[in-house]
């Protein structure tokens, strides 16, 4: 059954960020959606060519702007400084050895993901515009060293790092989301349980009924 409302909707968000946060996995997906009404989107393209990756970025920045959409690109922090993007997210490893200096001075936005107090603790110290947390539940997206973060770890999370909106991420479906919210995302991310749907399109349409009332 679709939730028709979703406890902890009243906390405010910046504008540039949305309750659903869709992740696609290469410029064709957001095209797809974007134009449907999708807000927030993630390009998390992996083991690209440099080339085919800038060409990527380029198509989901034009379609972005043309949509009110903000782009977050995933990793490849040197060439969103490049093309002039609003946002990069890094894991805990690509922040070891990006230049987050470099990052702010371009002005663009940094979201960070953890995956435990160590990691939430050098995540805090590099003043990101968000934190991610997860997997709150196993994913099919990929082999993960880390258990199950549960809704009780979003609980502690929002306590720890207050203001920063959290972005909830691993295993999450509209039939979740209620929990997820409650608990204090403000944010959750989603992956497969829209791109691999049968009816992505349709899917995305409930997850705008579930986020957005």
């Amino acid at each position: 059954m679709t939730p028709t409302s979703t406890p902890g909707l009243q906390r405010s968000l910046p504008p540039d960020l949305d309750r659903f946060y869709l992740i696609v996995d290469d410029a064709d997906m957001a095209e797809r959606l974007v134009p449907m009404g999708v807000k927030l989107v993630q390009l998390r393209a992996k083991d690209m060519e440099e080339g085919r990756l800038r060409e990527e970025i380029r198509r989901a920045k034009r379609l972005c702007k043309a949509h009110g959409c903000t782009l977050v690109v995933n990793d490849y922090w040197r060439l969103a400084i490049e093309e002039d993007c609003a946002y990069v997210h890094l894991g805990q490893e690509d922040l070891m050895t990006a230049d987050v200096s470099a990052i702010r001075r371009a002005g663009l936005k940094l979201g960070l993901s953890t995956h435990d107090h160590a990691e939430l603790e050098t995540a805090l110290a590099a003043e990101p515009d968000y934190i991610a947390l997860g997997p709150i539940w196993e994913t099919k997206l990929k082999a993960m060293k880390w258990a199950p973060q549960t809704v009780a770890r979003i609980e502690e999370w929002k306590r720890l790092i207050g203001r920063i909106p959290l972005v909830a991420i691993g295993g999450i479906t509209v039939e979740r989301l209620p929990a997820v919210f409650a608990a204090g995302a403000d944010i959750a991310a989603v992956v497969t349980d829209v791109t691999r749907a049968e009816d992505p399109e349709a899917r995305c349409r409930t997850w705008f009924s579930a986020t957005r009332t």
